[in-house]
């Protein structure tokens, strides 16, 4: 029984050892909460008339925000990094759009 216990204890023990996040990757809550904050970028660009979602890509990690993609001009790469930006929990916004 003691052997049991010795296996369940090193594998919870891995399990809570593999959630943790560090400096090159995130945890599960940092994981969550990057999902989310795309998520709400996401909805605020589509939710603007003057931008194209289809054309934004936006990825999250540690809530800084990675916008890019190709826009049909230079109002529409600021537009988005504003909106971005206002989103609660953004850190901060890397826009690496183009204007095509």
């Amino acid at each position: 029984m003691s052997k049991l216990k010795l296996i369940t204890g090193f594998l919870l023990a891995m399990l809570i050892a593999g959630c943790a996040g560090g400096p090159t990757h995130e945890s599960t809550g940092e994981y969550l909460d990057d999902f989310a904050l795309t998520t709400k970028v996401k909805t605020s660009i589509l939710g603007d008339s003057k931008l194209k979602m289809l054309q934004i890509n936006v990825e999250t990690y540690k809530g800084v925000v990675q916008l890019s993609g190709f826009v049909d001009s230079a109002n529409a790469v600021a537009r988005a990094a504003q909106l971005a930006s206002t989103v609660k929990g953004v850190k901060s916004v890397n826009n690496s759009l183009i204007v095509k």
